[in-house]
């Protein structure tokens, strides 16, 4: 960290402790029943949630007002369930600073002082639960129904809440991003409700007094510097929330223009020129996109548009997440995090990430038989259709792209999709939710993942976890002497980043070059290029890597000897077996799907792990805090001599299922002075490649061995 974060740190520290002990005013009382007034009759600021708008949903998708109506008895019952955590049936009255998974209980002490990164319990369930996200579900219940039983439920659980978590005090006040996600919740779900009896003058100004407070420190500890990623983004757009549906609160036209002007400025950073999100991370551009749009929602109600900025940023994105296309794409972090939650789905895919963003744009359903929650609330807002107004800076060639700003390469054809990170290792100086991954790659064939990256795993709850699947080994490129790519310094730190360098993109072609410097410290430096090859129809090089397989080229170079490690993880439901030829088939549901066969000019061994948990490797994560076993397959050869090369071909399997014979393919690389030659067998008929090491991209088809 810079002094002068190293200065901002150390004082609104301090700021936030002084702060603790100060009432943020809301409204005087003699101006709350008209306030409350022109709350219920909605003048002068947006409409979300509304009865009419719930009506026509509940008249044209009577299944979604079920889905939702399941989802808000639950919450009335008290039944909770996040992440890969069980499921939990609280007690009433609730005790919002109890983590009924671990038996931990956050202290009731200032927030200020509450260090969560050293205590036993995990903060995130707790955070997750006090982020009352499930008000506007009960919130949607009891626009589709009428039923009290659900405005009953949602005051409740409000005044409960605010009993027992005065501002400042407590887990739930650590930090102004939980004040500020929380805020959109409690503001959308309280402006659904306004109409109810339940909402009474004494209950309506506690409520503004609370999330004026929650405005207060989203625009006063709004995060800076290295932490101005996502969680700057929830500050802001809690701050907008507050300010747009609460207008005549005395500060709101500030923090109406803080939070419109720095949202603007934010939009590019967070979101790339190309649509990829600055965290490296699938799950938090998404989150941060639906950040942007219930901002974009909000103003776009009232006004009838939206910053352009912001629009911008969610379509490019969406464009990006579209262009990656099936089987859903994932890198980096993921806490699955929801800018407001309006359905029970547990996370959001990609797919309804999707469908979100053409209901806000105004276009049609693909099914309209199959609309979420979530799409149905953001296409009934007043914001006239959008469209992107600056094309994506992403280079396309027929269905591949390249994402310069992001760092991503997709090489798609006939039922194939690669993807290659070239791309920097997160956001900002402490790159808090990027992963050691530069180069990996992905390999989906017919739909079927079957190389990918294993996930998260876990934040607090399991420690250990979070250090192997952030780390090089859990992904699918090389480590050297076991060590990272990037150096962790902390759960949410990198000191050290490692730098790729793109040396070439050939969309119509296929072909990738790159390589980082992770490794090019200490005595003996070593630096990792890796070409990946994957032709298009058309391509010339298709005559010696098919056009249903990828080859990925490995040269490791540098001084020394090296202990080195390539690794392949494979999806749960992908089994492995070995061939008589030393290839290893990929199998889901007893079918051969695709082979992979290695060669390398060192002596290596391969290897094959599912569930070790003395290492933890072998595990796959679809679900923060839980894991499952799955294969993590390649080789290892200790004290390599450099230059090494490692040639690696995945192909689709060509066997028939009636077939008794293996016609597999076979690698042999070669490293000549400055040239890699790479020779593909199969069924006795060999072809050859020549790699020019010398120059940039330069891959050519060399014909039959002589």
């Amino acid at each position: 960290m810079s002094p002068a974060e190293i200065g901002w740190r150390v004082t609104s520290q301090i700021a936030t402790r002084v702060r603790a002990h100060r009432a943020v005013p809301g409204l005087h009382a003699h101006a709350v029943a008209a306030s409350l007034a022109d709350f219920r009759a909605a003048r002068h600021r947006p409409v979300f949630l509304d009865r009419g708008r719930a009506h026509e949903i509940a008249a044209a998708h009577p299944q979604l007002v079920e889905y939702v109506l399941a989802a808000a008895d639950d919450a009335c019952e008290l039944r909770f369930q996040y992440f890969g955590y069980p499921g939990v049936q609280l007690n009433r009255p609730i005790d919002w600073n109890h983590d009924p998974v671990s038996g931990v209980h956050w202290p009731v002490a200032p927030a200020a002082g509450i260090d969560h990164r050293t205590a036993d319990g995990d903060p995130k369930w707790i955070w997750e639960l006090n982020r009352l996200q499930h008000l506007p579900l009960l919130a949607q219940a009891w626009l589709f129904t009428g039923d009290e039983k659900y405005t009953r439920a949602l005051f409740d659980q409000l005044d409960s809440w605010m009993t027992a978590n005065p501002p400042g005090v407590g887990i739930a006040w650590r930090g102004a991003f939980e004040a500020g996600v929380r805020a959109v919740s409690v503001a959308i779900a309280v402006a659904g409700v306004r109409d109810s009896e339940l909402l009474t003058a004494e209950r309506y100004a506690a409520i503004v007094e609370l999330l004026a407070e929650s405005a207060t420190r989203c625009e006063r500890e709004r995060s800076r510097f290295s932490s101005a990623n996502n969680h700057l983004i929830g500050e802001l757009v809690g701050l907008a929330t507050v300010a747009t549906l609460f207008p005549d609160l005395p500060d709101a036209p500030h923090w109406e223009r803080v939070a419109r002007a720095e949202l603007v400025g934010q939009a590019d950073r967070q979101i790339h020129p190309d649509g990829v999100g600055a965290e490296q991370a699938v799950g938090y551009q998404i989150f941060t996109a639906e950040l942007f749009a219930v901002a974009i929602a909000l103003w776009g109600d009232r006004d009838g548009v939206a910053p352009p900025e912001l629009t911008d940023a969610v379509l490019r994105g969406a464009q990006f997440l579209a262009q990656v296309g099936d089987p859903q794409p994932r890198f980096g972090d993921d806490d699955e995090g929801f800018a407001l939650r309006l359905g029970a789905e547990p996370l959001r895919s990609v797919a309804e990430h999707l469908d979100l963003v053409a209901g806000l744009r105004g276009a049609p359903a693909d099914d309209p038989t199959v609309v979420s929650a979530a799409r149905a609330w953001f296409a009934a807002t007043r914001l006239a259709p959008l469209s992107l107004r600056r094309p994506s800076s992403a280079q396309v060639h027929g269905e591949s792209a390249y994402f310069a700003d992001g760092g991503v390469v997709v090489l798609r054809s006939a039922g194939r999709r690669v993807t290659v990170d070239v791309g920097p290792l997160g956001f900002l100086a402490i790159a808090a939710h990027g992963h050691a991954d530069a180069l990996g790659v992905t390999v989906a064939l017919d739909g079927h993942e079957v190389i990918g990256d294993p996930g998260t795993g876990s934040y607090y709850g399991h420690p250990q976890w979070r250090t192997v699947m952030r780390g090089t080994q859990a992904h699918a490129t090389v480590t050297v002497d076991g060590s990272d790519q990037s150096e962790m310094a902390g759960a949410f730190l990198w000191t050290r980043h490692a730098r790729t360098r793109v040396r070439a993109v050939d969309l119509e072609r296929g072909v990738v070059d790159a390589e980082h410097d992770g490794y090019a410290v200490g005595r003996a430096p070593v630096v990792h290029r890796r070409w990946v090859v994957a032709p298009p129809p058309g391509s010339e090089l298709s005559s010696w890597v098919p056009l249903d397989a990828v080859l990925v080229v490995d040269l490791l170079s540098g001084t020394g000897r090296h202990d080195l490690k390539l690794t392949w993880p494979l999806p749960p439901e992908v089994d492995i077996r070995r061939t008589a030829s030393d290839e290893t088939v990929l199998r889901i549901h007893d079918r051969d799907i695709a082979r992979i066969a290695t060669f390398a000019t060192q002596p290596m061994a391969e290897f094959a792990t599912r569930g070790d948990e003395a290492s933890g490797h072998g595990f796959w994560s679809d679900r923060l805090e839980s894991r499952t076993p799955s294969w993590w397959m390649g080789m290892s050869g200790q004290q390599c001599a450099l230059p090494t090369v490692i040639a690696t071909l995945v192909t689709r399997d060509p066997i028939s299922e009636t077939s008794d014979v293996e016609i597999g393919f076979r690698v042999e690389a070669h490293h000549h002075g400055g040239d890699i030659v790479v020779t593909l067998s199969r069924g006795g008929v060999q072809q050859r490649g020549v790699i020019d090491t010398r120059r940039e991209g330069q891959v050519r088809v060399a014909g039959p061995p002589t």
